[in-house]
């Protein structure tokens, strides 16, 4: 079988309640729109690259982070939703439980590999640059009047620090353990889990509650013991898009058809919202949206997931579902030529990272300080930086392999009988 064959249905286990669960067919985009969005994480956190100039987060209100968020939406309402079917609320919020301990060490070893990563290149002192300063890590190594971090380790551990660079996966770890509430309350009315999800979105909209003068009920976690800066990812807002996946996934929301007037629509959201876009303002010179931007942040603001950034991803997101086709049929290449088999090859790198995120991202976030250094250092002409990002895209293809070999636990596959 390859990955060309969508037909193939896989065995399904019996579920809690008796009957054989559904057969699913994975769908490519999924891990196609996953896999791409680990390859602009990499491009967006690679310092001075040029490629950060061109992502899509330069295009639009929303960016790589939502298809990330959405796309974990989905894939955990195949992953967890079916457990909790298969084997009941308990051990489904079990299964929830065990991976959120899996990201939360993957958060630390991510923090403290990077750590020692910026402290070393820093005290190479070939380019002069304070490496972990880039990173605001300064309160880790320095005593000051404006912070207190005698327990700065302790308080890292427990999510009270969480340093900018290093606040995706607590979001992700937070909304995760939404789940096992959501699935409680869709057992009793989906309405509920509705009126859940929305509802605790517009009480982390901090520009909205202060416009009602309800600023106190503002839900967020702060970053620090010291400040009373919240997380620059605030998961209450961002719950919304990583339900709203998941409630696809799940079938709680129908899919949207496929007419002339909605894509129209969606495609108008997109192409409206290049003016107002960074590209707007940088490349287009035009200077009443730099103007609309600053006096409407709040409206796109990214750490509360404000409703500028949900309109345009679900446009954009609408877009590329129907492009992509059924199932994803639209991605896979026709034909035998040489031009097909590449573009099969392609697909198949691009499936593969979407489908070892985690160990994609956390990698991707660790390699993302390093070309960065080695930039620094050989410089930031046009071949230089494409040549450095192509490397940097074979890493993250090259660990998505690896975790998947390892994932698959070749050494315990029984011998063949003779």
């Amino acid at each position: 079988m390859t990955i060309a064959d969508t037909t193939h249905v896989p065995s399904r286990p019996v579920t809690a309640l008796g009957a054989q669960a559904p057969a699913r067919v994975r769908d490519l985009r999924l891990d196609f729109f996953r896999g791409l969005a680990m390859f602009i994480i990499l491009f967006a956190h690679t310092p001075g690259n040029l490629l950060s100039l061109w992502i899509p987060a330069r295009w639009g209100f929303s960016d790589a982070t939502e298809i990330f968020v959405f796309c974990s939406g989905m894939a955990s309402a195949i992953a967890f939703g079916g457990a909790f079917a298969r084997v009941g609320w308990f051990l489904g919020s079990a299964r929830v439980l065990f991976r959120v301990w899996q990201v939360y060490w993957a958060h630390v070893g991510l923090f403290f590999a990077t750590l020692a990563m910026t402290v070393y290149l820093t005290d190479l002192d070939i380019t002069g640059q304070n490496y972990w300063g880039q990173l605001n890590l300064w309160p880790v190594f320095v005593e000051s009047d404006k912070w207190e971090n005698s327990n700065i380790l302790l308080s890292f551990m427990t999510l009270r620090y969480v340093p900018n660079y290093f606040d995706v996966l607590p979001m992700y770890m937070i909304v995760l353990l939404l789940m096992p509430l959501v699935m409680a309350l869709a057992q009793v009315d989906k309405r509920l889990v509705a009126a859940f999800v929305i509802g605790i979105w517009l009480l982390a909209q901090d520009a909205l509650l202060q416009a009602l003068g309800l600023g106190a009920w503002h839900l967020e976690f702060p970053a620090e013991p010291w400040s009373d800066r919240g997380w620059f990812f605030n998961p209450f807002g961002w719950q919304l898009i990583f339900f709203t996946g998941f409630a696809f996934m799940r079938g709680w929301l129908p899919k949207p058809p496929v007419t002339p007037l909605l894509f129209g629509l969606a495609a108008f959201i997109v192409i409206a919202n290049i003016p107002l876009s960074n590209i707007g303002v940088r490349e287009l010179e035009l200077g009443w949206a730099a103007d609309w931007r600053k006096a409407n942040a709040a409206l796109f603001d990214k750490t509360d997931f404000a409703i500028l950034r949900y309109v345009h991803f679900l446009s954009l997101a609408y877009i590329c579902w129907v492009l992509a086709g059924d199932q994803g049929k639209n991605l896979l290449a026709r034909g035998t030529g040489a031009a097909a088999r590449l573009r099969e090859g392609l697909l198949t790198v691009i499936l593969k990272v979407g489908q070892q995120s985690l160990a994609v991202f956390v990698f991707s976030m660790f390699t993302a300080r390093v070309l960065g250094f080695v930039m620094d250092v050989i410089g930031r002409g046009v071949f230089i930086t494409l040549a450095v990002n192509l490397v940097g895209c074979a890493l993250l293809v090259a660990v998505a392999y690896g975790a998947g070999w390892f994932k698959s636990q070749p050494w315990r596959q029984k011998r063949a009988t003779s």
